[in-house]
């Protein structure tokens, strides 16, 4: 259940894509960024005081007393915004892979994942598959077929195989991907 929460907060960065159709992409990035500032305040705060709501939040999505996983969370959606704002359905689409290809990954793969992806025992084969079917529902909603399969993808590939914390490469990846594809195909 703790998990399941934990990813209802992930998928919550919905709403940064849902702006972008009202603000601009710089405006968009500003927010990302006093938001991530706040949500460390925050969390600082919330190791001496108790903070209505945001201390039960955290005490649901922590997995560990020193994770950080929401900096790099946003730092990965923010750099996908500064380098990908001049397409912005390519950046939103890398945003949706990110908040629902990796909760989907997540939660399928913790629930029910039994084979093991190549070289990576934490990892399986049913959340890879969650992954990509649910990245690639929600990056059609922005990209056309071709750039919408490569760029998932590579954000499955990303995910499975990053060195570091997934939330940076994703979306960073996809992007890339799904900017290369429709370059080269127009």
């Amino acid at each position: 259940m703790k998990e399941l929460f934990r990813q209802l907060i992930h998928a919550s960065g919905v709403f940064i894509v849902v702006l972008s159709y009202f603000i601009s992409p710089d405006s968009l990035i500003l927010l990302a960024a006093l938001i991530m500032f706040l949500v460390v305040l925050l969390f600082e705060l919330d190791k001496k005081y108790q903070i209505p709501i945001f201390s039960y939040i955290f005490k649901r999505c922590k997995r560990r007393d020193d994770e950080r996983g929401f900096i790099y969370f946003f730092l990965g959606i923010i750099l996908t915004l500064i380098i990908f704002k001049f397409n912005m359905p390519v950046a939103n689409a890398a945003i949706l892979i990110l908040l629902f290809g990796d909760s989907a990954s997540t939660i399928i793969g913790r629930k029910y994942g039994k084979t093991k992806i190549p070289f990576k025992k934490d990892k399986t084969v049913e959340g890879s598959l969650a992954f990509f079917v649910v990245g690639l529902t929600l990056a059609l909603t922005q990209v056309p077929l071709l750039p919408a399969f490569l760029g998932v993808l590579a954000g499955v590939l990303a995910e499975a195989y990053s060195p570091i914390d997934d939330n940076i490469p994703i979306p960073l990846v996809s992007a890339t991907v799904m900017a290369l594809v429709i370059y080269v195909t127009i």
